[in-house]
């Protein structure tokens, strides 16, 4: 029996059969498309033009264009050397990173933090911590859906499609004046069903660098309120936007002063430059400890399958880093420092611009704040922008801020002109 067996294999094998079966597995599987952001770079890196710029990626960059290490890393850095082992982190990762991440977004002095009602785990960057909250968004509110800004980061999509939370969206860029469609927003926050799901970004909103204003974040809060609608803040660029990480957080502290439980996803990303570490932090404010406890248990276990436990170097970077007064110091500086380069930028463009007689109003480059424009270029614009100038962005017209330099602004700046002159 055993013989026939092994002589059918073999014939199996012989005619074909077992290779067609064995490389059919795949057939099926088409190239996926490429990342919009990312397929920027790779034509850019293509390019052999002399003049060519990027201002396509979301990561910052000095004067001259290049990558920038803080000081205040590279010191945390040579304390960590060979002084700590590699052990694994616990499923919710640092408790040192964690504590200091939550007094960044709730408060040097919160009550929350001392009344132990933040569910909080370390999570793979502002990514990983928007994907574990979508995950458990899922599992404990299978039915409800999330309402995502038009237009936001693409990624998050991404992320919440592939947790299978059905996706709605509200206004939010007003195309016409280049800011906030602060009315339309506001009625489809009243029109969404009580108790929805809002994904809003707590500052800096990328792609538009359109934030409301402190009055505008008041309304919004007191009509999530009166409809009991649940705040997802994506934290991604506290510090970095204005230079103060206070007043960057300042929606959160509006929404916490008038009794939300929030969620918030936070990134060490922008602000301490560890784009390549992906350490960052989830937290869920909860009603009560005992809360808080079940809820950061529900947040390790759908962490465990994904990944087991985070990655310890950029944690210990992090926990170095705030809680050292001299070092914390250091890096207040260094994040105003990069804020201040964007800013001045920003001025930059626009003056530019002004001075090449343009008729269009260029306000709004100075009006929005973060690491990204929403330029208003148009997606043929954009391609006269790479094919003419070989200037790369996204075909949305948004510019990466961090890209531009007192070496390319007038370039860039020309650039648009001509692009733009017409329209």
């Amino acid at each position: 029996m055993a013989f026939r067996t092994g002589i059918s294999r073999r014939m199996m094998i012989r005619s074909g059969f077992g290779l067609r079966s064995m490389s059919s597995w795949w057939g099926s599987v088409e190239p996926a498309a490429k990342d919009p952001i990312l397929g920027v770079t790779e034509a850019f890196l293509a390019d052999p033009s002399p003049d060519k710029v990027n201002v396509g990626v979301g990561a910052y960059r000095d004067d001259n264009g290049k990558p920038v290490v803080l000081e205040c890393v590279r010191e945390a850095e040579r304390r960590i050397a060979g002084r700590l082992n590699m052990e694994y982190l616990p499923m919710g990762g640092s408790v040192n990173m964690v504590e200091e991440t939550l007094k960044l977004a709730y408060g040097e002095n919160s009550e929350f933090i001392k009344d132990k009602r933040i569910a909080a785990v370390q999570a793979l960057s502002g990514t990983g911590a928007c994907r574990l909250f979508a995950d458990f968004q899922k599992r404990f509110r299978p039915d409800s859906q999330i309402y995502i800004p038009v237009p936001t980061w693409a990624n998050h999509h991404n992320i919440w499609r592939d947790a299978q939370v059905p996706q709605r969206t509200f206004h939010y860029y007003h195309p016409e004046t280049k800011g906030l469609d602060f009315a339309s927003l506001m009625d489809d926050v009243k029109n969404a069903p009580n108790g929805s799901f809002f994904l809003l970004h707590a500052c800096a909103h990328n792609p538009t660098g359109v934030d409301p204003s402190e009055e505008q974040w008041k309304e919004i809060s007191y009509q999530f309120k009166v409809k009991g609608h649940f705040a997802f803040f994506d934290m991604a660029y506290q510090g970095f936007a204005s230079g103060d990480p206070e007043r960057d957080a300042k929606s959160i502290k509006i929404f916490l002063e008038d009794g939300h439980l929030i969620g918030i996803a936070q990134s060490y990303a922008k602000n301490m430059g560890l784009y390549g570490q992906r350490v960052g932090c989830l937290s869920l404010l909860c009603e009560d400890e005992k809360q808080a406890v079940a809820v950061k248990s529900q947040l390790q276990q759908i962490a465990r399958p994904m990944y087991s436990n985070p990655p310890v170097h950029g944690a210990l970077i992090v926990s170095t880093i705030l809680g050292d007064p001299e070092l914390k110091k250091l890096w207040l500086k260094e994040v105003k420092v990069m804020a201040d380069r964007i800013i001045g930028m920003r001025t930059a463009l626009r003056e530019n611009l002004e001075k090449l007689g343009s008729p269009l109003s260029w306000e709004h480059i100075t009006n929005q704040i973060g690491m990204f424009c929403y330029s208003g270029l148009t997606p043929e614009q954009v391609d006269r922008m790479t094919n003419e100038f070989h200037i790369y962005m996204t075909r949305n017209g948004r510019i990466s801020m961090a890209g531009i330099t007192t070496g390319n602004v007038t370039y860039l700046a020309n650039a648009i002109h001509e692009v733009t002159k017409s329209a």
